[in-house]
Parts: structure tokens; sequence; C-alpha cells
């Protein structure tokens, strides 16, 4: 395969050829749950169905900018392959092939903890289930791929920074080891976009491009919400029956209501997990509204992003949550527990009794609970954890809190502290400001000297707790000012940042010296600059 930082490919748009691979699709979404008699993109309110039929809108000249080999591998696809002109047609709208029958999928939600009625795919056109060649269901999706009748009052179009986003953090996530929706592709599209970024009345036009998502399934919690509002519970239990069938092949037995209980206690576990995760990296989300949920765990919807820089709970990268902090980073397993609630009420008519979904709305509380738990004490290089952890480890948050000291640079500098003699010195670099250091210095201190004394008294080499550490604690993450650079660069023709944040995001945890530039804290110019700090909600 070529390296991911090869130069953007420029792809022709012959419609006499054809692309040379063949997709194995079998589509059982579309061919086993009822969808909507009507076809095309025109705006409507969709009942009694979980599909609509609609094509992806062309566009006048699509070009492959970025792609993952990884996800090219997942597909069965050679670098031959992606690069060819066929690749750029297919992937960004313009032509299908044998097998795929495009829709998008009717699902409601409750956003900003509002419920907000039918939304649906408004700018995300599936394109098929493939199955690879170790029978691995994996479903395509454009997003930004134009309108459909979800769409409301939008254009269904994307444009580059957001996709630039997406495609960067859905395998910056995965090779974190955090559970996510992939990407395989990112296409510029050769056509304008009219957004405003900042809800201020001053919209520009940007560029167009679309993002190819790749995941086992896209369903939401919202998939089961909007059937379930309209009290349709026939439409309900088809969805619940089908997912189980199709996307949890290991729950099996033959009392139904025992799958459908263990089935939910599932979904909360996996979404635990996930979130788990997110805290374990210091990612939060910023719009963990119910549609924006995947019912396998998934990280999914990746649009007002962040990861934490110095670390502060109450941090939201969203513009739109500014004011309430909803989404904010330290609520984000209580967000996810509410989010769960309100799957767990849409599916109660199919259940004789709610204790099965209370069952697994604890088994939420105990499953995080556990992960969160040890995630953090692996952070620390706690190896086996023992009563007065816990008071160790929150305290030590909160001097990062008080002290603006940065997340990732902390953790990963921590391991470098030595047991035997705490100094500050290998963590001064991950402080922001010299005047809340030296304030807070006296209180690190004499956390360090615990800290010592608790690692000593594992009697673990020091080399075996820092491979420890240094495997969980990741060197780069993709912060938000470096996406930022990125963006600005490929919006005036560069996609070399965008490659090159891509191959340093394959391996997070190495050090990769040639790369050291991207480990840095956010400079003083990001702090507050608009997509270096906080995003909209727009495209």
């Amino acid at each position: 395969m070529t390296a991911a930082h090869d130069p953007p490919i420029l792809c022709s748009t012959d419609p006499s050829r054809l692309l040379p691979v063949n997709f194995n699709f079998d589509n059982r979404f579309i061919n086993e749950l009822p969808g909507d008699p009507e076809e095309g993109p025109r705006r409507r309110q969709v009942h009694g169905a979980c599909w609509s039929r609609v094509l992806p809108t062309p566009v006048v000249a699509p070009r492959l900018l970025a792609w993952s080999p990884e996800v090219a591998n997942l597909l069965d696809l050679s670098a031959e392959e992606v690069a060819s002109a066929e690749f750029a047609e297919v992937f960004a709208g313009n032509r299908q092939l044998p097998g795929m029958r495009p829709y998008a999928a009717c699902y409601g939600g409750h956003q900003f903890g509002n419920w907000a009625g039918q939304l649906g795919d408004g700018r995300a056109i599936n394109l098929g289930e493939a199955i690879n060649h170790a029978g691995q269901r994996w479903d395509l999706q454009l997003k930004g791929a134009g309108p459909t009748p979800y769409a409301r009052r939008a254009d269904g179009r994307a444009v580059l920074r957001s996709s630039i986003r997406e495609f960067l953090c859905s395998e910056a996530m995965h090779h974190l080891g955090v559970p996510t929706t992939r990407a395989l592709s990112l296409m510029a599209t050769g056509e304008p976009v009219l957004r405003d970024m900042m809800y201020d009345g001053n919209p520009r036009h940007e560029p167009g491009a679309v993002v190819c998502r790749v995941a086992p399934s896209f369903i939401r919690f919202g998939n089961f919400e909007i059937p379930s509002s309209r009290g349709d519970l026939e439409l309900l239990a088809g969805l619940v029956d089908f997912t189980l069938a199709r996307d949890f092949p290991e729950i099996v037995g033959d009392d139904l209501n025992d799958k459908r209980a263990r089935w939910f206690a599932e979904v909360c576990a996996r979404t635990a997990r996930m979130v788990a995760h997110w805290m374990r990296v210091g990612f939060v989300h910023g719009v963990m509204n119910t549609d924006n949920m995947s019912i396998l765990g998934l990280t999914i919807d990746y649009g007002p992003y962040g990861w934490i820089d110095n670390y502060d709970p109450d941090w939201t990268p969203n513009t739109t949550d500014e004011e309430n902090r909803r989404y904010r980073f330290g609520q984000q397993a209580q967000i996810a527990h509410w989010n769960l609630s309100r799957l767990a009420q849409a599916l109660e008519p199919l259940f004789p009794a709610a204790e099965p979904l209370r069952a697994g709305l604890d088994c939420f509380v105990q499953v995080f609970i556990e992960e969160h738990s040890r995630m953090m004490a692996a952070k620390f290089g706690i190896a086996a954890p023992r009563d007065g952890d816990g008071e160790l480890i929150a305290e030590a948050l909160g001097l990062l809190q008080q002290a603006e000291v940065d997340m990732t640079l902390f953790f990963r500098a921590l391991a470098l502290v030595e047991p035997s003699a705490p100094s500050l010195e290998p963590l001064r670099e991950a402080f922001y400001r010299e005047d809340p250091m030296r304030r807070h210095e006296a209180a690190f201190h004499a956390w360090l000297a615990r800290y010592g004394e608790r690692i000593r008294a594992a009697g673990e080499p020091p080399e075996a707790r820092r491979d420890r550490m240094n495997a969980v604690n990741p060197r780069y993450v993709l912060r938000n000012y470096l996406a930022q650079e990125a963006i600005d660069l490929a919006e005036q023709g560069d996609l070399s940042r965008v490659h090159e944040l891509l191959e340093v995001m394959r391996r997070p945890y190495d050090e990769q010296p040639e790369y050291a530039r991207h480990a840095g804290k956010r400079p003083d110019w990001a702090r507050n600059q608009p997509g270096c700090s906080m995003l909209s909600c727009s495209s």
C-alpha cells in the first residue's frame, strides 16, 4: 500500500470505467426491515419504516484527499484500487457499484435533554453492508452526500473542515484503543458549501467534502425511540429482534424476553466501557444526544468534539453547550446513563416488567465504575489497586485542575517520576502557567511523596511500571489546534499536515521523536481561537 502521507491523488471522472473491486453486499437492514414507499429526498415525516431509498447527489469534481490503509484492508481494497479514478467516483457519491442500495435511516432523538422528534440521516447516506473475506460485516456510509428526506432545511452537504476532523478523529480514536466507527476516505467535491460557522450572521462559502464512514452497524438509540414515540410497537419489536439477530449473534436462547433483557444489558455495558475509554484519554464528545449514541457502544458522529488540554472536568468543546455545559467532560458518564434511560423508556412496551431494564441500567453503573477505576489506576501506574488509591487519585486530579496542568502531558511524564526520590521536575512542562504552578507547588510535592511511597510498596521494577503506564497514557492525541492547523493548510490546497497527523495518530503511544512538535501542549495563541478551543455544531 502507499504511505498514508502520500500526496493527494487527482481522480478522473470517466464514466466508462468500472471500479476493479467486487464487494459482497447482503444489505440485511433494508432487506429485512420495512422501508418508506416514497423514494427521493423530498423532506417528509416517515412513518412505519426504518429507512428511505435515496441516492447520493453527484458532485462536479471528486478527488481523493486522504484514506486509511487499515480500513481499506478491512474492506479487501488494495492501494491500487483506492488510487483509481473509479474509487473517487463511488466514494464521493457519483456512482454506485453492483449490489449497493443507498438509503437514509429514520430515527429520532433527545437533543440537549429535550425530545426532538424525527431526525434521521440528514446528510449521511448508507451505500450498503459489505461482507469481507473474513466474513465481517462493514456498513459503508457517505457523510455529506446530499439531501435526504431527513435533511429538514439543510443541504445535506459537509464542509472540508468538519470532514477532516471526522476523518482524522475516527482513525485516531481507533488507534488509541477507543471503540469507534472508522473512516475509509476523505473526498473533495469541487463544490462550495455555504456555512455560518459561528452562527453570528456571517456565512461564507467553504470547500465541500465527503467522508466514507465504516462500522458494523450505524443503528443508534434514536432508531428505537422514534417508533416507540409513535406507538408503532410492531416496528419497534421488529427492529429490536433484527438488531439482536444481526449485530448480537452471541445472544442466543429460546426465551425472547430473556434475550432482549440480556441484549439491553450488553448495550449498557458496551456504552459504559466506551465512556470509560473517553475519560482515560481525555476525550469529550461534545454532543451526546441520543441520536448520536451507537447501539454497539461505538463513538459515533464526530461533531464539536475535543480533547482536554488543561485538565478541567467542566470543559465542553461545543459552543452551543457553552452556557449549560450539559455535555462537559466530567458529566459524560451521567449523560450516557440518562441516554440509556431514554432507550429503556422506548423499549419498555416490549417488556412484561421493567425490572430487566432497571437491571441493565444498574449494569451500566457497575461496569463504568469498575472500568473507570481500573483505567485510572493504570494511568497512575498502580498495578493492583487497594483501599486509599481512590483518594490519592482524586487529590491528584484536583491539583491538575487547580494548577492548570495538561492532562496528556502530565500522565506521560508521571511515568518518568522516580518513586524512590519523587520530584516535580519531569512534570513541569505539563503546567500551562507559572503562577498556578508556584501556588500549588508545595501541594504537588506532598502528593508526590505519598505517590512515591505507594508505588514503592508495590515493589515493581521501574521499567515495567513505565512500560505499563506508556501503554495506556498516549503521547499524542488529536488536539483541536492540531486539527485546525491541518484544516487551514488544506483549505489552501496543502494536504501534507492531514497526512502527517494521520501517520502520527496511527502510533499514539510511541515516542515518534520526528513528530515531537505534535506532542506539545496547546500554544497560547490557540487558547480562545475558533476551531482551536471550542467548536460549533455547524458542519
